[in-house]
């Protein structure tokens, strides 16, 4: 799978390069963790393709939200589509520049050797949460979700003294694997590459929650026109079977 998907971006880049080999730039991107995988590879061949070098850094909704809003200023963002529309509105990002990148649906995983739970179904999932004796879940917006779901599914209370929630920016994966709880849950993406977990999969259809993570080009970007190449770049169906490899869908 990894093969096709790599082998579509090279045909990917001697389409795009002859457009765009001229007035080199870098582009400064600030996004969401749970992209990072699928701009590993994709951030390159743009880079090869095009001449321009993108600076990228990667962190938590809750950290990026603050540092744009505090004014720093950068070209690209990426975050959930409601983030990116209240920095619209709010007049850091530029107005009409949000552009739906990926699809993220929310995943389970379980530290090795603890019991593997049942997610075929909600009521399943909830048995298994109640049965949790340590649950890790994010600051992004999987965990706005989550919080929800758990009192929707009226075990909020009983849940909550054995709930983990990381800083923004930590990884669910790393702390499954550092031993830090039993079972948890956050973005597919962020899970893929982990080592020392068991990944079980997606949340059942019918408790699962889909986010948009969008890209917004900022007020002030100084390579603006860069970034609507590197926009171009990222949301071509050229770019999906990488997207895919790295456990989100096209937006």
């Amino acid at each position: 799978m990894a093969s096709r998907a790599y082998a579509t971006v090279a045909a990917f880049v001697a389409f795009f390069a002859p457009a765009t080999m001229t007035h080199a730039a870098e582009i400064k991107l600030i996004a969401s963790n749970a992209v990072k995988e699928a701009c590993h590879d994709l951030l390159p061949a743009f880079e090869r393709a095009s001449g321009h070098k993108v600076a990228a850094v990667y962190g938590g909704t809750p950290d990026i939200t603050k540092r744009i809003d505090g004014g720093e200023v950068v070209d690209l963002v990426v975050l959930s589509a409601g983030s990116i529309d209240g920095l619209i509105k709010r007049g850091r990002l530029a107005e009409g520049s949000r552009v739906d990148f990926v699809r993220s649906a929310i995943g389970v995983a379980i530290r090795p050797g603890a019991p593997k739970p049942d997610i075929s179904s909600g009521d399943a999932v909830k048995a298994s949460l109640i049965k949790a004796s340590s649950i890790v879940i994010s600051s992004g917006p999987s965990s706005v979700y989550l919080l929800g779901l758990f009192e929707r599914m009226g075990i909020a209370d009983a849940l909550k003294p054995k709930i983990k929630q990381l800083g923004p920016g930590a990884s669910v994966g790393e702390a499954l694997a550092r031993g830090e709880g039993d079972l948890g849950f956050t973005q597919v993406s962020e899970f893929v590459t982990i080592k020392g977990i068991d990944y079980l999969g997606p949340l059942p259809s019918d408790i699962q929650n889909v986010t948009v993570f969008s890209l917004g080009r900022h007020a002030s970007a100084p390579s603006a026109e860069a970034a609507r190449a590197l926009v171009k770049f990222l949301t071509s169906p050229d770019a999906a079977p990488v997207i895919r490899h790295s456990g989100l869908e096209p937006g």
